[in-house]
């Protein structure tokens, strides 16, 4: 193989390594897999979804997010009431001593409102979580078409439309 031809081959593949979701953590707790479904431009809202794994020996809660590109952001769960799904604002978002709490579609999520615009595929922003005991973290959101999972897209969660 010549240099020109590893050198395209390594220039194809550095930025799907870049895409990649990257991890934090912060005391007992590790998140990963952030991403937020893109939306169409004249979305009043969005969510963003994570995982976060607990290895502690006592449990911890997810008490509210905030983020530059929102002007406000409310924990919130999708909730079956009667025949019907219904979204509701919750206080805080347990999550459990060697167990994870998963933000996904249809469950917990983090909600943005007042955007001024909606992020388009490819896009990051920054998102700051507050624990009960870890205390702060930041971290970066990618904006994807479909859930990491989806057919096509990678592993992760399932993919529904929020």
């Amino acid at each position: 193989m010549t240099l020109t031809k590893t050198l395209l081959g390594l220039s194809l593949l550095l930025p799907a390594l870049f895409a990649q979701a990257q991890d934090y953590s912060v005391g007992d707790l590790h998140i990963e897999q952030a991403w937020s479904r893109e939306m169409p431009p004249v979305a009043p809202a969005a969510a963003a979804y994570f995982v976060v794994h607990n290895s502690g020996s006592e449990g911890d809660r997810l008490l509210g997010a905030s983020t530059p590109v929102a002007g406000k952001a409310e924990l919130h769960e999708h909730r079956h009431v009667g025949e019907v799904m219904k979204m509701q604002q919750v206080p805080a978002i347990d999550i459990p001593a060697g167990g994870e709490a998963r933000l996904a579609p249809m469950g917990f999520h983090v909600m943005l409102f007042e955007l001024p615009r909606q992020a388009k595929d490819g896009e990051r922003f920054p998102l700051t979580l507050q624990f009960e005991k870890a205390g702060e973290v930041q971290i970066e959101v990618m904006v994807r078409k479909q859930a990491p999972d989806a057919p096509g897209a990678g592993a992760g969660m399932q993919h529904h439309a929020h």
